[in-house]
């Protein structure tokens, strides 16, 4: 408990600063073109982090779980250098080809607004090597319970660009918020990079390596085909009123900030916590530990939202409703955060069902899930949004959180009972 309050104070502090930049920018230059390329520009990034990166960093903490020093200091240089080449790669290849992917993936951007989201998109790409390695020093960081020092390292990195941005985003527009967000995450990166010891020559043998990718695989698999769905939403917002791709995306990042914090404090501590309990097969104190967690954060996002339905709308008036804000851009976004609901509990609580299925090296269960429930879901939100809209959008992003978590508890539950009697 102790460990859990000291990272939510950190993750609340985190919150404050990813929320005040994205405050200060959306009042100071305003819901429009120039905020809808800034917030498109991250859509391949944020693609290329969640299928290769987010997948890697959830496979290495159990594997590297328990090890001894010695074996995690080698694994962990073997897995930066691969990751330094591969993203490195990765970064200039899309930067080059950012004229051909740019102008189809978001058809309903201007001419201005296209030529605008390339040049912001080459840009993060350069942040995109610099937080795919940060992820790896956090991964290794976890691997041996030490969570504080990850979270004090990204505040610092935020902080720093926060500062700089407060001085220049008038005079210089959304090209800054760009380069310090490069900046932050080269800071980051800066500050962990001693966690990884002395430089060690990595020995390419194949067996870490082959378990590793035996785990990673389904992940990637299923990564590259439901983690497109940001990307149907760049696409589908890009072609609504200017602004309106900004406001979307802001309501899911305050609920997506919201949910980090509660993955940092709960989730995050949980996955070591529980691989180390699955490798030796322990699985009483495996359920106990899951479920404990469970009600936590179903009791922390219900609440959460009850208070948003309460008091958010007055509340987002007061934060936003001014300098290059409108009413209708208030009235909007309230609407669209209320029909996410599912989106911020669903995910939330989710964090938990799916950090139990990666301390168990099930990837493939959650790859398969996500894979049918995405394939039913796309056509039904681009006709959602077709219909209704943004809402109707926001309320398709629902339908699809909330359908997964249930579809996960159940087959969650059945692995754990049966394995629980087993044991007996």
């Amino acid at each position: 408990m102790k460990q859990a309050l000291s990272l939510g104070t950190l993750s609340v502090v985190n919150l404050l600063a990813a929320v005040l930049v994205q405050w200060y920018i959306v009042v100071t230059i305003g819901p429009g073109m120039q905020t809808d390329a800034l917030y498109a520009s991250v859509a391949v990034p944020q693609f290329l982090l969640a299928v290769i990166s987010t997948s890697l960093m959830q496979v290495l903490i159990p594997f590297l779980a328990g090890e001894q020093e010695e074996r995690i200091h080698s694994e962990a240089w073997k897995v930066f250098l691969l990751i330094t080449g591969l993203f490195s790669l990765l970064a200039v290849l899309s930067g080059l080809f950012a004229p051909l992917w740019v102008p189809r993936l978001f058809p309903g951007f201007s001419d201005a607004g296209r030529t605008l989201t390339i040049a912001l998109s080459r840009i993060q790409l350069a942040g995109m090597v610099f937080m795919a390695l940060s992820a790896v020093l956090v991964a290794v960081c976890q691997a041996r319970r030490r969570f504080i020092w990850p979270m004090v390292a990204s505040l610092l990195g935020d902080l720093v660009g926060l500062g700089i941005l407060l001085v220049t985003l008038k005079q210089y527009g959304v090209a800054v918020a760009a380069w310090l967000s490069v900046l932050s995450a080269a800071l980051q990166t800066a500050l962990l990079l001693p966690m990884l010891g002395h430089f060690q020559y990595p020995i390419w043998e194949n067996s870490s390596l082959q378990k590793v990718w035996w785990r990673v695989k389904p992940l990637l698999i299923g990564n590259a085909y439901y983690k497109t769905d940001p990307l149907v939403d760049r696409f589908l917002t890009s072609m609504g009123s200017q602004g309106g791709l900004s406001l979307f995306y802001l309501g899911q990042q305050f609920y997506g900030v919201l949910n980090q914090v509660i993955g940092k404090a709960l989730a995050v501590p949980l996955l070591p916590a529980l691989g180390a309990r699955a490798k030796t097969g322990n699985w009483r104190d495996f359920a106990v530990l899951y479920r404990k967690r469970l009600i936590w954060v179903t009791g922390l996002t219900g609440t959460a939202y009850a208070v948003f339905l309460l008091f958010g709308k007055p509340a987002l008036s007061l934060v936003i409703g001014h300098g290059a804000v409108t009413r209708e851009n208030v009235a909007l976004l309230w609407q669209m955060m209320v029909a996410l609901v599912g989106l911020f509990m669903g995910a939330g609580i989710s964090t938990i069902t799916t950090t139990a299925f990666y301390a168990i090296g099930d990837t493939r269960t959650l790859t398969r899930v996500g894979i049918y429930t995405y394939t039913i879901y796309i056509p039904l939100k681009v006709l959602a949004f077709i219909k209704f809209g943004l809402t109707g959008l926001a309320i398709a992003v629902s339908c699809f959180f909330v359908t997964n978590l249930i579809i996960q508890f159940y087959l969650l539950r059945r692995f754990i009972i049966q394995h629980v009697k087993h044991e007996i």
